[in-house]
């Protein structure tokens, strides 16, 4: 990556990250449904960035988040997770002749269903994760999966605007 696609990356990180913690962390419906889009900023990278990177990033993150939820680590175990299944995630996803000219997993790039059936799956993981080391275990397995679902949905709904209203042709290239 050029030192424009590393400013644009790191404007991307602050937008995702400065929302979580000023709109997002208060955006709760029916104490089921919890909104953590700061996730979309990793969903969201590069395609071809470095497992490394990824890895770093997704910690990173994680850890300033978690200094602001005051959650001891949770979300940062939860990002390092998906960060390191991110790529195997998408390996098992990717079709068969690979992307053509496809540089993040958008929905500008490619699809809204593609993007869905990439980004459910690691957000539900994410959640499940967060949310069952909050409960501490496994005793209240039934709410915590209602609040992984609901809140995963709440989560896909909101990034999937945020690509309409802001990834379009175009912009960030």
């Amino acid at each position: 990556m050029n030192s424009s696609n590393n400013f644009k990356q790191i404007l991307i990180w602050v937008l995702f990250v400065a929302s979580q913690i000023m709109f997002a962390q208060n955006f709760v419906l029916y104490n089921r449904a919890f909104c953590f889009v700061y996730v979309g900023f990793l969903l969201l990278l590069p395609l071809g960035i470095s497992r490394n990177y990824l890895l770093l990033l997704a910690f990173f993150t994680g850890l300033i988040i978690d200094i602001f939820y005051n959650s001891l680590g949770t979300h940062m175990a939860a990002m390092t997770l998906i960060a390191f299944l991110r790529p195997i995630w998408l390996n098992a996803i990717t079709p068969r002749g690979g992307y053509e000219n496809v540089d993040s997993p958008a929905i500008k790039d490619l699809s809204l269903s593609w993007f869905l059936a990439y980004s459910l799956p690691l957000l539900f993981l994410h959640l499940a994760v967060v949310f069952f080391i909050e409960a501490g275990g496994f005793h209240m397995f039934f709410y915590v999966i209602s609040k992984v679902l609901m809140s995963t949905l709440l989560t896909v709904l909101v990034l999937v605007i945020i690509q309409y209203l802001f990834y379009s042709k175009g912009r960030f290239s």
